[in-house]
């Protein structure tokens, strides 16, 4: 999330079997007392209808529905690969890519990662390898901002959802450029992943919740940034990155449980900040942070994400 120094302070103010379930229930004699039948009965009834409903709703989701709960949701991909309007991400162009930053250090344009584009030469295995290690099929390395520090921690699993969503989008015909980078890049963002990544269980914990932050990539825009990439060591999650745009200029704040950070919001006060860009007086949150895309989140995943949050040990802005 973005904030405005001079104006903004936030301070102010899934499967389980149940065929032989089933049919164990249909069995029961069901000679209790009339009470004690009825009440156990329908906690049973309850028990299975949740286990059936729990077991058609994981194997509904194919690998393409997943990947696209990922790019359009938590990693937020539209945020850099979209081009933007007035209005925000002009959808009928979606993930045609465009230019992201202009500065001292770099041009950085997104690419069109539709089917039109230049990942429609590539292999599943060379494109997942792109996204989560920063590597193309010729071995030359993809610069900034590309948040691939975060990226590592994407799950095999998910990382082929990902893939799966990427080759099923409609083909926008669209050539956005290249970068240009006049600062030195890293041979790697580290050593090549050879063993299998995995996410943690999904669910309403602080565990999973930071697996979602990584995918988010929320650490890489809120703690310093610094030549070698973001500060996360003493840095991490106290803010600092600032944006420029048509907005003017905003600032990516403190993630930690301090007064400088999100000490002074309720839950749900984050949950609304983070998922509607709304501050608890109302007041609108600038870009760049992906609003629209966070929004759709699940209660359940919104609810982890905010118990990792509230896992960070405070510490003050820098």
């Amino acid at each position: 999330m973005t904030d405005v120094r001079r104006s903004s302070d936030p301070r102010r103010r899934p499967g389980a079997r149940h065929g032989d379930t089933a049919a164990r229930v249909q069995a029961m004699p069901l000679t209790l007392s009339p009470p004690a039948a009825s009440r156990g009965l329908i906690a049973t009834l309850t028990v299975v209808a949740a286990l059936i409903a729990a077991s058609a709703t994981a194997r509904a989701e194919t690998p393409v529905e997943r990947g696209e709960s990922l790019v359009q949701g938590i990693m937020a991909c539209g945020n850099c690969h979209t081009p933007m309007g007035p209005d925000g991400p002009v959808m009928s162009q979606d993930l045609s890519g465009r230019l992201v930053d202009k500065n001292d250090m770099f041009t950085a344009i997104a690419p069109n990662i539709t089917p039109a584009g230049r990942i429609a030469e590539w292999s599943d295995a060379e494109l997942a390898r792109a996204i989560r290690e920063g590597i193309r099929p010729d071995g030359s390395v993809i610069g900034p901002p590309m948040p691939f520090a975060a990226y590592r921690d994407i799950s095999d699993e998910d990382l082929a959802a990902v893939v799966a969503y990427l080759r099923s989008v409609p083909a926008v015909e669209a050539d956005p450029g290249q970068s240009t980078y006049a600062i030195p890049l890293p041979p790697a963002y580290g050593p090549p992943l050879e063993t299998p990544v995995t996410a943690p269980p999904a669910g309403a914990t602080a565990e999973y919740g930071r697996y979602l932050a990584a995918l988010g990539h929320c650490m890489e825009c809120h703690s310093p940034m610094t030549p070698q990439g973001p500060d996360w060591g003493e840095g991490f999650a106290r803010g600092g990155m600032e944006f420029h745009g048509p907005w003017g200029v905003s600032h990516a704040p403190n993630l930690t449980n301090h007064e400088d950070g999100l000490a002074g919001y309720s839950d749900a006060e984050l949950a609304a900040i983070i998922g509607t860009g709304t501050r608890p007086d109302g007041a609108r949150m600038l870009p760049p942070m992906p609003y629209g895309y966070f929004g759709r989140l699940s209660d359940q995943d919104m609810e982890a994400l905010v118990l990792y949050l509230r896992s960070i040990p405070g510490k003050p802005d820098l």
